[in-house]
């Protein structure tokens, strides 16, 4: 931890970053949030101080191991408003593989469809073509509005696992609807799985009391490690056909069988060795929000108001098309003066990272609304009204001029 802090940069404006240099802009939180330096100093602290295995050994470096990482457990479950009576928190390698492993696992002739939204990133839209066919179930893909909000009949939840994001990586629209959407896909025999990636990072309340089945999400895109995280009702984990096992998981072994943990049911999603310095890491960065109020603001309203500055800026230049209908955090558009791709590359000139191209949301943007390449600006609590001001700034010379 010396060698780190004796390494960082102090002239950054946020010291809580103090490693990214002042004239460097990051923009891109989106597809991952830095990493504040508590975070870095937890992680680093797990492989220096009590570098050992959970749940599995009986020394003191395991038993600190074991409390942290069920601290973490318990942080990520009162975040997302759930109860341990209810529900598990278990963790995985990021958000994709959480949505793919609880598909692939569900029982075969539960259900009569797969529902989805076109406006989803391929961690949605591609394992919902796969296992719809897999598990024979037909395939639903629902409008969404303005606001976010899904389109559908109650004919189109029939029986049906609905698998949907709650806050758009593209134009940062969440779902409006998602308490009623829940309730009605309930009544009809059906359960709801939420990509919570761009959510639990940011505005995490929107879901506080929705009873849904399980939402999987991303420790990199809320000022963590790159982990990921299944929160399950125990109600569906307890139905779930395990078929991805190994180390961890049981409790007695037989030549041709074996037992499960019965009272440690997060370990049924948590075959092999966990990344331990990553949950620790994770457990960090959410104390880390939690507390933390730049200059002097809630970190969510200093958050918004920079959305709010950043749209305002954008809308003041004349050739730009702007994807969003209103100011969020993340901010999509495109100008037909210069193509997305060169732009960030010329933004990158400046010292600025931005992300250009579909945001693997190729379906909606490019095969259904035939956009061209769009570029994408992300906040985060890393960026500060000045940094807003010199993108601004730097985006209506490059634009301007051509």
């Amino acid at each position: 931890m010396a060698f780190l802090r004796a390494q960082a940069k102090t002239d950054s404006p946020n010291a809580d970053f103090s490693y990214l240099p002042a004239d460097t802009l990051y923009f891109d939180s989106a597809c991952q949030t830095l990493r504040p330096q508590q975070v870095i100093d937890a992680m680093d602290e797990y492989y220096h101080e009590y570098n050992a295995c959970g749940e599995r050994v009986k020394y003191e470096w395991g038993r600190k191991v074991d409390e942290k990482v069920e601290r973490t457990r318990e942080s990520l479950l009162k975040l997302a408003g759930k109860s341990g009576r209810d529900y598990v928190c278990a963790f995985t390698l990021n958000t994709t593989y959480g949505l793919n492993l609880v598909l692939s696992q569900l029982p075969h002739g539960a259900y009569k469809n797969l529902v989805t939204s076109e406006i989803e990133h391929n961690s949605v839209f591609l394992p919902t073509i796969t296992w719809a066919k897999k598990l024979g179930l037909k395939r639903t893909v629902l409008a969404r509005q303005n606001d976010g909000s899904i389109s559908y009949t109650k004919n189109d939840l029939d029986k049906s696992v609905v698998v949907v994001n709650t806050t758009s990586n593209v134009n940062g629209a969440n779902l409006a609807n998602a308490r009623e959407l829940v309730r009605d896909a309930h009544v009809t025999g059906g359960i709801v799985i939420f990509d919570g990636a761009q959510t639990m990072g940011h505005n995490a309340e929107i879901l506080k009391g929705v009873d849904y089945d399980a939402i999987c999400f991303s420790g990199h895109k809320m000022y963590g490690p790159s982990l990921g995280v299944i929160i399950i009702k125990k109600e569906l984990l307890n139905i779930l056909s395990f078929d991805f096992i190994g180390g961890g998981m049981v409790q007695d072994v037989q030549l041709d069988s074996y037992t499960l943990l019965p009272d440690e049911p997060h370990t049924r999603l948590e075959a092999g060795l966990q990344n331990f310095a990553g949950i620790i890491g994770l457990g960090a960065a959410i104390d880390w929000q939690k507390n933390y109020r730049p200059e002097g603001q809630p970190a969510k309203e200093y958050e918004l108001a920079l959305g709010q500055k950043l749209f305002d800026g954008l809308s003041q230049i004349p050739s730009l098309k702007i994807f969003n209908q209103s100011p969020v955090s993340i901010v999509s558009f495109y100008s037909p003066k210069i193509d997305a791709h060169q732009l960030a590359i010329y933004l990158s000139a400046q010292d600025i990272m931005a992300r250009s191209g579909y945001f693997c949301c190729h379906y909606y943007l490019s095969a259904k609304l035939n956009l061209p390449p769009l570029l994408r600006l992300s906040l985060g609590l890393n960026n500060t009204e000045d940094q807003v001001d010199k993108l601004i700034e730097i985006l209506q010379k490059i634009i301007g001029s051509r």
